[in-house]
């Protein structure tokens, strides 16, 4: 792809930014020209080593930022070490989460309080501190990692799939309520992506959605930062409170 620095003058949130889909967002944010706050749950010399090789290569500055989504407290001292920066954030991706399996009947209140507290209730307080400190400067773009688990209801994604329905509905309340302070809300609803979730995915059930999708073959996790790159851009000014489903033609 030819590199058009949609993001050239901007400052990024991502959190996740450590794998997976995340690391792909990292690096097509960067790649782009944006300046980045990049969130992981812990330290690591091999993280850090990669953002400076990343910042380097396109000119960027790159903020590691380290909180554990669990914990209410980091949450706080997180954002507040961001907006304690006194940069302008122009756009918030909230894709780390985490990944549950388990049927309806033998479903613990324990997993289904622990996914919620990851997939949802966290992204809630991380988002609100955040957007209040976007609603200053009278802008932003606000991106929520979903997943199709959240809109189709197959067997053995109770906790997984009903923590991202929340996040998608939430993702319309707050595009509803931000819209005046012009902070655009929408979210990504991923289908099966070649991330470490694929590995943990059960294989019939993998190989049935793939067998259900009119491409027949999982996501690349670039496929997924590109979508991201156009909501978080000037491209999509005019959008906001939708859910953008990457599933390569899902049928079910």
């Amino acid at each position: 792809m030819n590199e058009s620095k949609l993001l050239k003058g901007f400052t990024s949130i991502v959190t996740g930014c450590n794998r997976g889909i995340g690391k792909a967002i990292l690096e097509r944010f960067a790649q782009n020209g944006s300046d980045i706050f990049a969130c992981a749950r812990q330290p690591s010399e091999a993280f850090e080593s990669s953002l400076k090789t990343l910042a380097d290569s396109y000119g960027v500055s790159i903020t590691p930022v380290y909180f554990d989504l669990c914990d209410q407290e980091q949450i706080k001292a997180a954002t507040r070490e961001i907006t304690g920066s006194k940069k302008q954030v122009h756009i918030l991706v909230n894709n780390a989460g985490t990944a549950s399996g388990g049927f309806f009947q033998l479903a613990s209140t324990q997993e289904l309080r622990r996914t919620f507290d990851i997939n949802f209730f966290s992204q809630i307080q991380f988002t609100q501190g955040i957007s209040r400190y976007m609603g200053k400067f009278k802008g932003g773009s606000i991106i929520n990692i979903a997943s199709v688990a959240g809109l189709i209801g197959s067997p053995g994604t109770l906790s997984y799939g009903s923590s991202k329905a929340a996040l998608m509905f939430a993702t319309k309340t707050m595009a509803a309520e931000l819209g005046p302070s012009n902070i655009r809300v929408n979210a990504i609803a991923p289908s099966v992506t070649l991330t470490d979730m694929y590995d943990q995915m059960d294989e019939k059930s993998r190989n049935r959605m793939l067998e259900s999708s009119a491409l027949k073959r999982p996501a690349e996790a670039f496929e997924i930062a590109n979508v991201a790159l156009f909501l978080a851009s000037n491209l999509s000014t005019y959008m906001t409170g939708q859910v953008l489903r990457v599933d390569g033609g899902l049928t079910t």
